[in-house]
């Protein structure tokens, strides 16, 4: 579809915070490019996750933030590149003064922002949308922001779904050749990536619970598959563990080999049938790539497996929390690991199995 001619043409779009936050934030990007391809969208983000806003098919270009803690020349920098981009549209998916006082500053005409806070006076529109009571997932809020934008710049919101991050089945089966030969892997069984850390943040299992959890999976799914570990930084050594753990239980587990920068990390993970991990970035990467998921929450209002649920198929995805209550809300040895393992072993047996050409 095609804007009016006077609509603005040049967007900066903001998520500078965790890796699962940005990657939450890829369905309002592809609301945005896929609204109308003319659209120049710029992501302004933190150096941590820029290699996958780099490798994201609805960012044209992408502006690092240095943060809040830089310098004032960095800062100063960073305003002036702001100004000589010439943005037409801001869209803050997460605001802080800083980001709005930054907006403001730069003179971008239309600036978009969440009514959150005292940091919305800097926005000259603002959408209500009190994300603190978890009514909806993260991703739907960030997609309310980009339609709302839309509809300023006069152009129809476009319904979008997974995959978004559509990668081709070329690159997917690379992936997959790649790890089999590294690790010297069935390609006929199905594959299991565990993701045992919790990013510094989420909570998560430990690893006595996942390696219950696994061994009940193996005992009820139909295929035997390969259990495979990852580990972010300083994650190695709970990997090592819970691998150990899966093999004393009698499971065929090995660790994925680092990779050399975020975006390979991130990519090989379109070589699993099914990724299990808490809320953590790569989860939320997983989701994005409409891989089958499985993800451990806490209860807590915040935190909740709605607020954020990731954003692939329905019928794709699994969620476990504790059940309900202040005393229990994080307490992750509350939730039934059987049920839980019934389920997944059901959502794996349905998973089709590649041929390994």
């Amino acid at each position: 579809m095609t804007a009016p001619q006077d609509a603005p043409r040049r967007i900066l779009v903001v998520r500078n915070d965790k890796l699962g936050d940005f990657m939450l934030a890829w369905p309002a990007l592809a609301c945005l490019k896929q609204a109308n391809a003319v659209l120049h969208i710029t992501a302004l983000v933190p150096a941590y996750t820029a290699p996958l806003a780099e490798a994201c098919p609805w960012i044209d270009a992408v502006i690092l933030d240095p943060g809040d803690d830089a310098p004032r020349q960095a800062q100063r920098e960073l305003l002036e590149q702001l100004r000589s981009a010439r943005f037409d549209a801001m869209l803050t998916l997460f605001s802080t003064p800083r980001i709005g006082w930054l907006g403001f500053r730069a003179k971008i005409p239309l600036r978009l922002a969440p009514a959150t806070k005292w940091a919305q006076l800097f926005y000259n529109h603002r959408l209500t949308q009190r994300r603190s009571r978890s009514l909806q997932p993260e991703y739907a809020y960030n997609l309310e922001l980009a339609e709302a934008l839309l509809k300023r710049l006069g152009i129809t919101p476009p319904r979008v779904a997974p995959p978004y991050w559509p990668l081709d089945a070329a690159t997917c089966a690379n992936e997959r050749r790649r790890l089999a030969q590294t690790l010297d892997l069935d390609l006929t069984r199905p594959w299991v990536f565990l993701h045992p850390g919790s990013g510094g943040s989420a909570v998560n299992l430990d690893s006595a619970q996942y390696a219950r959890l696994a061994a009940d999976i193996e005992r009820h799914a139909q295929c035997s598959p390969h259990w495979l570990l990852t580990f972010g930084p300083g994650e190695q050594q709970a990997a090592e563990t819970l691998c150990e753990a899966l093999g004393e239980h009698g499971l065929d587990a090995q660790l994925v080999p680092p990779r050399a920068s975020l975006r390979d990390f991130a990519q090989g993970l379109a070589a699993a049938d099914l990724l299990i991990a808490g809320s953590t970035g790569p989860l939320h990467v997983a989701g994005c790539l409409n891989l089958a998921t499985a993800g451990f929450y806490p209860a807590k209002r915040s935190s909740t497996p709605l607020r954020w649920q990731t954003c692939n198929a329905a019928e794709r995805r699994l969620a476990f929390s504790p059940p309900p209550g202040k005393e229990s809300e994080s307490d992750m040895s509350r939730i039934d690991l059987h049920d839980a393992a019934l389920r997944i072993s059901a959502l794996l047996d349905r998973l089709a199995v590649p041929s390994g050409s």
